[in-house]
């Protein structure tokens, strides 16, 4: 059996989903605005997929637009535990099988549960297409349905 690269994931998983999703090919981006601005959007429309780890060994994702940060009391209060981490490079890749700033729920090798913040409802919004130098476009009402996500308040300005 051939390895899916991770756009077949994303592109498999979104279908199995019936979620429509455009991926585009993007340069190299060395901060949040340069890459709002290669792709003609504002920061806040690039939504970060933050793969979250639970005490007891577990993910979750956090889905956190730009110029934004995760709360972490925020996130604990909405998750229902005391302690959240982020995972190093190596762990994140193993709950998801994607690369740090590739990661997205669709396709993760793993479906941990996803909690979406507030703010990105009702847009479209760029984020990981499980591979460096692609960006996917989905619309957040959409992605939020597929994945059954849980919406909440869970950011702070960064």
């Amino acid at each position: 059996m051939s390895e899916l690269t991770g756009v077949d994931r994303v592109r498999a998983d979104a279908a199995a989903r019936g979620l429509e999703v455009e991926i585009i090919e993007r340069p190299a981006a060395n901060s949040l605005e340069e890459a709002a601005k290669l792709m003609g959007i504002t920061p806040a429309d690039i939504v970060k997929s933050l793969v979250v780890k639970r005490s007891d060994g577990t993910f979750v994702f956090a889905l956190v637009p730009g110029g934004r940060k995760i709360s972490w009391p925020k996130l604990r209060a909405v998750v229902g535990v005391n302690k959240l981490q982020l995972p190093d490079a190596s762990l994140a890749l193993a709950a998801t099988g994607y690369e740090r700033g590739t990661i997205t729920p669709l396709g993760s090798t793993t479906a941990w549960p996803v909690v979406a913040d507030a703010s990105i409802a009702g847009r479209r919004v760029s984020m990981g297409a499980g591979e460096h130098g692609r960006s996917l476009f989905v619309d957040a009402d959409r992605l939020i349905d597929a994945f059954d996500a849980t919406v909440a308040d869970i950011s702070d300005p960064e």
